[in-house]
């Protein structure tokens, strides 16, 4: 029998394509979102990669009534991996209630529901907003968390304390948090792939309908930072090595490898690249040219950070693989197949 795994938040960019990696992997995977920032069809393109369309429940998990709904209806889950919180760092800054009531509100419910039904694993969504603006680079996981620069990463270093704390009262809980730095790409069939619902907060996904004519032009935040070209740096992880890591930290948790009840892992490159140096590589992976312009600063905005991944890679076993050359490309065959999908 397989073993059943909720992704919260399932139909949202990193959790379909986990969603996809698990049932890759033997899962049986149940998709638990309130459509606030995906589309229902996403399900269309997980089962057309695997042959499987997962169980999908519409639920809100930062009401408590619909959370405890929806586990009493689900009494076997062998594990939870928690994507479901708004994630946009300019966003948080403007309404930061709405990021603390939804993003603290989801974990907490879910944690309650995850004691009361017996339910022992928890894979968290982390960041490596936690870090701040790190005084050494690269960060590695013992490097010191630091007051966030925004409503957003503090949800999640909030988070995470409130599962350590909680884990450490209960001991029949297990929980791991993936600290991710900047994810990208879609997955190489084109049928899945970042699709944020407006105008979008991220780097790539602006830059894939900028070119594609949606958008007028890209705003670069900042060319006066103390980088060598003056653009912010980021660590961008192709997002199906990104949904890989999910599912070995899944693996882990089941079959009792952990070295303590709570651990953190950061998930990324290992490399720093800045906004210029993104849209230089998306124009020659892709041979489309990027119009841009230069703005002010963005608040909530950190300097530079990228990961060491040592840790991750020795004790999960598990590396980031795609070039970015290749993640780029696949941001634009996602665009393009979007396009063809409007025509139809």
């Amino acid at each position: 029998m397989k073993k059943q795994i909720l992704v919260a938040g399932g139909t949202g960019y990193i959790g379909s394509h986990t969603a996809v990696e698990l049932q890759n992997n033997g899962f049986e995977v149940i998709i638990a979102d309130n459509l606030s920032n995906s589309k229902i069809e996403v399900l269309d393109g997980i089962e057309s990669i695997t042959g499987i369309r997962p169980i999908f429940e519409k639920v809100d998990l930062s009401v408590i009534e619909e959370t405890e709904a929806f586990f009493k209806k689900y009494p076997n889950l062998e594990a939870i991996i928690h994507f479901a919180a708004n994630k946009a760092v300019g966003e948080s800054v403007a309404k930061p209630l709405m990021y603390y009531r939804n993003n603290l509100n989801s974990l907490m419910n879910m944690l309650e529901a995850m004691k009361e039904h017996n339910i022992p694993n928890l894979v968290f969504s982390s960041s490596c907003t936690v870090y701040g603006q790190p005084d050494k680079l690269p960060v590695t996981e013992s490097t010191p968390r630091k007051e966030a620069e925004s409503p957003y990463g503090n949800t999640k270093s909030i988070s995470e304390d409130i599962i350590r704390d909680t884990v450490k009262a209960h001991p029949n809980l297990n929980g791991i948090a993936l600290r991710y730095f900047n994810p990208i790409g879609a997955h190489p069939s084109a049928k899945i792939g970042e699709l944020p619902l407006g105008v979008p907060n991220n780097l790539i996904p602006f830059i894939t309908q900028t070119v594609a004519g949606i958008r007028q032009e890209l705003s670069v935040f900042g060319d006066d930072y103390n980088t060598p070209d003056g653009s912010c740096i980021r660590d961008y992880i192709n997002v199906v090595d990104l949904a890989k890591a999910h599912v070995v930290a899944i693996e882990r948790l089941l079959m009792n490898k952990q070295n303590s009840n709570y651990e953190y892992f950061n998930v990324g490159t290992g490399e720093g690249v800045s906004v210029l140096e993104i849209i230089e590589g998306f124009e020659r992976s892709t041979g489309e040219k990027v119009p841009h312009k230069i703005v002010a600063r963005r608040p909530g905005d950190v300097e530079q950070i990228y990961a060491d991944t040592s840790f991750a890679n020795k004790s999960l076993g598990w590396k980031s693989e795609s070039t970015l050359d290749d993640t780029l490309l696949s941001a634009w065959k996602w665009q393009e197949n979007l396009k063809k999908e409007e025509v139809k």
